[in-house]
């Protein structure tokens, strides 16, 4: 594992790139452990404050320090990114290592599935159900909704990877001296899909966190919640932009392009990494 980083440190500069923005939200998300503010606590410092040594982002027209706020957004942000991420690989390795080892009228019944989840409109069933459990809404249920649906397409990418694994000699071999389907998948295949799940983790945090933006923008997550999207419904709320008060608005607009960028650049260099050709050619090898 510290090869990898190693190498990727060395040889890829937007991993660089993406290492330096990824530490620097990670930073912001630690000093919500040591915020002096509440932050479910409005009017506990001036209002409309512009940025200044005292406060670096700035204070909103609800008496909150915007950095602080921030923070406790990012973290906010990031643990609805992991939970996600989280129950949405476990359905797509189920599904993905079921389907492409097993084959037959299974695998067309989970591709079936699969290609049904691919084409649903994921945004406007999001906002049907915010309707719907709007008083119970909070990151928990959010993360819990977008990995219901944020596992098909990757789903389908370990299909295809382990159809071409069960062809594979050591697969033979396993099936021959009596190894069990699921232990099968689990010692021989998932090993070899592992790198994959990772790099479309990255892919779907992304994701998962435009979705929850979207939605905060529009008001339908948990406004007391901070959140990225809740950041930006508040200073539109509060009609920021009209009353001058453009360090409201820019704090999350340029705190996402840093986590969205970073993260982005992150999982192209992994993935990229992950071919052996490209990995080799990068690599001078």
């Amino acid at each position: 594992m510290f090869k990898v980083i190693k190498d990727l440190f060395k040889f890829d500069i937007r991993f660089r790139a993406a290492s330096i923005m990824l530490v620097l939200i990670l930073l912001m998300m630690f000093a919500s452990f040591f915020s002096p503010y509440d932050v479910e606590k409005t009017y506990k410092v001036g209002v409309d404050m512009p940025p200044s040594l005292e406060h670096i982002f700035g204070t909103n027209s609800r008496g909150q320090d915007l950095f602080f706020w921030m923070a406790f957004a990012v973290r906010n942000s990031l643990y609805l990114a992991v939970i996600t991420a989280l129950v949405s690989r476990v359905i797509a390795v189920i599904v993905g290592l079921t389907a492409g080892y097993r084959g037959g009228w299974l695998d067309k019944l989970l591709m079936s599935i699969n290609d049904s989840f691919v084409v649903l409109p994921v945004l406007p069933i999001l906002i049907l159900l915010s309707f719907l459990v709007r008083d119970k809404m909070n990151i928990t249920i959010l993360a819990v909704f977008l990995g219901l649906f944020g596992w098909p397409w990757d789903a389908r990418l370990i299909r295809s990877q382990v159809l071409s694994l069960k062809e594979r000699a050591f697969t033979r071999t396993a099936v021959y001296s009596g190894t069990g389907a699921f232990r099968i998948t689990m010692t021989e295949h998932l090993p070899f899909v592992l790198p994959v799940v990772f790099a479309t983790t990255i892919n779907n945090m992304i994701w998962s966190i435009g979705m929850e933006v979207t939605l905060g923008v529009l008001g339908l997550t948990s406004i007391i919640t901070p959140t990225l999207g809740s950041t930006i419904f508040w200073a539109n709320n509060h009609q920021a932009m009209i009353f001058g008060v453009w360090w409201w608005l820019a704090a999350p607009i340029v705190i996402s392009i840093i986590l969205f960028l970073g993260l982005y650049l992150l999982f192209i260099s992994i993935n990229e990494y992950i071919d052996p050709r490209t990995r080799l050619r990068r690599m001078g090898g």
